[in-house]
């Protein structure tokens, strides 16, 4: 069940990716010209979703997969592109407009149904793998895994998630980050020790039957994020 941190925090990510950075954003995930900062970010984001869907079979014809926080729907393309059954879901019903006005009309044998919504949403239904691709990394690490717990009760093959691991530069840049005024910044990122989440996830019921099978930590300027797999033991 989401807690009350889970869900506070989820109004904030709500507000700030649907009003406060639509036009960032926007521009951040397409090909138009950034600065310095920020096209490591977007840099660093292409080589963690490349990732992923490296971890994912390269055929997934008539498999049903979750892209969870799935933002302009860059991931939830390439998936149907091999095949896949997508269900896109994210908070932000304007990130949600942008991944329809993105996706081409002819995505192969496979098909985007694009959601405005929770991730943990029952009617959702059940999947043969679940994406979870920088969505989790604003919430504390309790939170996280009692996310992936509610996921894992209707996921058969995979759950891949990343998550923003505790090291000194990645705590050096949230110490710049406070300097910029409160309309500006994003909702904080959450970091924690690798050990101290496969801690939690071996510990939280739900969870006792998922083994983490890889993991990979993905560093690009100002973009710092670490992918991890779960499959059932």
């Amino acid at each position: 069940m989401p807690t009350l941190t889970y869900q506070a925090r989820r109004g904030q990510l709500e507000t700030y990716f649907d009003r406060t950075a639509v036009e960032a954003w926007s521009r951040l995930t397409s090909d138009a010209p950034v600065g310095r900062i920020r096209a490591t970010v977007r840099a660093g984001r292409n080589e963690m979703r490349q990732t992923l869907l490296d971890w994912l079979p390269q055929d997934l014809t008539g498999k049903r997969l979750l892209d969870a926080g799935c933002g302009t729907g860059a991931l939830a393309i390439e998936a149907a592109w091999r095949g896949a059954d997508v269900v896109a879901v994210d908070l932000s019903p304007t990130l949600i407009g942008l991944a329809r006005e993105r996706t081409p009309h002819h995505i192969g044998a496979g098909w985007i149904e694009f959601r405005v919504g929770d991730m943990l949403a029952p009617g959702l239904g059940r999947f043969d793998h679940v994406v979870a691709m920088d969505s989790l990394i604003h919430y504390r690490a309790r939170d996280i895994v009692r996310v992936i717990a509610g996921l894992a009760e209707r996921t058969a093959d995979s759950l891949l998630f990343t998550f923003a691991p505790r090291t000194v530069p990645l705590a050096l840049m949230h110490g710049v980050g406070r300097l910029f005024p409160r309309s500006d910044r994003a909702p904080a990122i959450e970091p924690v020790a690798e050990q101290t989440l496969r801690r939690l996830l071996a510990s939280q019921s739900g969870l006792t039957d998922w083994q983490p099978t890889q993991s990979r930590r993905i560093a690009s300027g100002f973009y710092t994020s670490q992918a991890m797999e779960l499959r059932p033991a």
